[in-house]
């Protein structure tokens, strides 16, 4: 059955026909979402007047301890410190080139021994949106078969402690997750899915190590006093009360994830807010620091796909 409210129904049709596993529709009541939106790296160029996200002179411990992790401030790992991990080369292939851009692409021949492994979709089309559990054998057809037809299937926030050891072991922790403080990972979990990818507005309760395995993404931070304020005009502004400390669902669609939305990327005079912003793009091997209690947005940019990992740690 396809999804309830779509104007999108040959795509929907185009979705249920080539992947019969994606039966898990029938169950899906997805509300409205408003304003979905693509991104290209020409729309989201870094704007003059957005500070960037510092980068660290080395990757060595000591050194993120004392600028980055133990005062609490978020950089930049050096260019590309991460490249060497297994996933960026085992999970993903150059994909087609267009207008003289290469395209990620997952690489199935080796993904497709876990294709019976169930992770966390999320489900989106231009007006709708759901969260579901089903094999990774969507994920890795839909990549294939959904380029351009509107519907985009997201695999987000997979614990990496729920997937086979094959898989674990092609994202080995770094020093810096397990030296830096106590020694306690609170949580690692992957995400991949086909640029445009979109994480609203939000603040974790644990310091993170995010790695980019693949495709790029744009990232805006604000520091705590900020991005509590941005959420409070967000709510104010739509007469909300959800609270900043536990975040769900209506973040990602509806009203509310729109003006998050607005409110983050769209860079007017009337945002006082833009002038303590910091931005960064992270590419394949990239890796930024960014600290318990900061807020930030996540926009998968370009075509093809992206892939990223990320340590919660204290």
């Amino acid at each position: 059955m396809p999804i309830s409210g779509t104007s999108n129904s040959c795509d929907l049709a185009l979705l249920e026909n080539k992947i019969g596993h994606l039966m898990f529709l029938q169950a899906c009541k997805p509300p409205r979402i408003i304003g979905w939106g693509s991104w290209s790296k020409s729309s989201l160029r870094s704007i003059s007047h957005i500070k960037q996200v510092l980068r660290l002179p080395d990757a060595s411990l000591e050194t993120f301890k004392s600028q980055a992790f133990n005062p609490g401030l978020p950089f930049l790992l050096p260019k590309a410190n991460f490249a060497d991990a297994p996933a960026t080369s085992k999970w993903f292939r150059p994909g087609s080139t267009i207008k003289g851009e290469t395209n990620t692409a997952l690489n199935t021949e080796y993904l497709n021994q876990f294709a019976n492994v169930n992770v966390p979709l999320e489900i989106t089309t231009s007006d709708s949106f759901a969260q579901v559990h089903q094999p990774l054998l969507i994920l890795l057809q839909a990549s294939d078969l959904l380029d351009d037809s509107g519907v985009q299937v997201y695999l987000a926030q997979a614990s990496l402690s729920d997937l086979p050891k094959a898989l674990v072991d092609d994202v080995p922790t770094p020093e810096l997750v397990t030296k830096a403080g106590k020694g306690d990972i609170y949580e690692t979990s992957i995400w991949l899915g086909r640029a445009p990818t979109y994480t609203p507005l939000h603040k974790d309760p644990n310091p993170n190590l995010f790695v980019q395995l693949a495709g790029d993404k744009m990232v805006r931070i604000f520091n705590p006093h900020v991005g509590n304020a941005i959420f409070a005009h967000v709510q104010r502004s739509i007469g909300g009360t959800s609270s900043a400390a536990i975040r769900g669902e209506e973040m990602m669609h509806g009203e509310e994830r729109a003006v998050l939305e607005d409110a983050v990327w769209n860079d007017r005079a009337d945002r006082p807010w833009m002038s303590h912003a910091l931005e960064c793009q992270v590419s394949a091997g990239d890796g930024l620091f960014i600290p318990k209690g900061w807020w930030h947005s996540i926009k998968g940019i370009g075509r093809g796909m992206t892939g990223s990992v990320n340590w919660w740690f204290r």
